[in-house]
């Protein structure tokens, strides 16, 4: 690929010609949130929590390529109070009970609360009635958490077979769910990277969630964005 230009919040940054903005921004060590990005897997720009100013005009830096003298910027009090909304709202239309959750403290969802000071919503809580999945014997789905970020769905957990996880019905009814049958035989590992795969804590491996205490999790340690902001900084 041939070598560009692009300037981010006023540097000029040199980058590979098609390579994603958020992937350019990242390897310069700075950090644009995400929900539904996932490294090494095709990038939708679902959560549109990555929103950046991109030659004037509000685009999702995960999906977008960068090209030659493109201007970015990435942090405004607009782009804070987008991004500060679209966390509101997700807590606002599950049921995200945090301190009984497996996943305090490695949550990506929570962690973008904390960084945004997230106190209480501007939306009312919709509280959905919403079921758990328990029937596979390593993983269940907890669809009260589910952000549909579609990060489950998208990333094959093994290269030469598809996504064990479907979306069913559409619209404010739409559901994660596992095909059974096939997953009958998942194992320690897949399930593993099944959990690991989920931002939140939909996807939740049996029997292994409070591994970790409370304390020593990885955002329990540092914020979100912190291995990224301070990439290539020396104490």
């Amino acid at each position: 690929m041939s070598k560009i230009l692009v300037n981010i919040n006023g540097v000029d940054y040199s980058a590979e010609s098609g390579k994603m903005v958020l992937k350019v921004a990242n390897e310069n060590g700075i950090y644009i949130p995400t929900l539904c990005h996932f490294e090494g897997i095709k990038p939708q720009g679902s959560c549109r929590v990555c929103t950046c100013k991109i030659d004037g005009r509000n685009m999702t830096a995960c999906t977008t390529p960068a090209s030659h003298r493109m201007v970015v910027v990435t942090d405004t009090a607009e782009l804070e109070k987008i991004r500060a909304t679209i966390i509101e709202l997700l807590f606002a239309e599950g049921n995200h009970f945090c301190p009984a959750c497996e996943r305090s403290g490695n949550c990506e969802l929570q962690a973008l609360a904390y960084r945004y000071k997230m106190m209480v919503p501007q939306f009312p809580y919709l509280f959905p009635a919403k079921d758990l999945d328990a029937k596979n014997p390593k993983i269940m789905i907890d669809h009260n958490r589910c952000i549909l970020c579609k990060r489950c769905i998208r990333r094959k957990l093994e290269p030469d077979n598809p996504s064990w996880f479907v979306f069913k019905n559409r619209g404010n009814k739409t559901q994660i769910n596992l095909d059974h049958e096939l997953t009958a035989d998942f194992d320690d590992e897949l399930a593993q990277k099944a959990m690991d795969t989920c931002p939140v804590g939909a996807i939740i491996r049996k029997e292994k969630g409070f591994d970790v205490p409370i304390g020593e999790r990885k955002y329990d340690k540092n914020p979100i964005g912190s291995d990224i902001e301070n990439k290539g900084v020396t104490s």
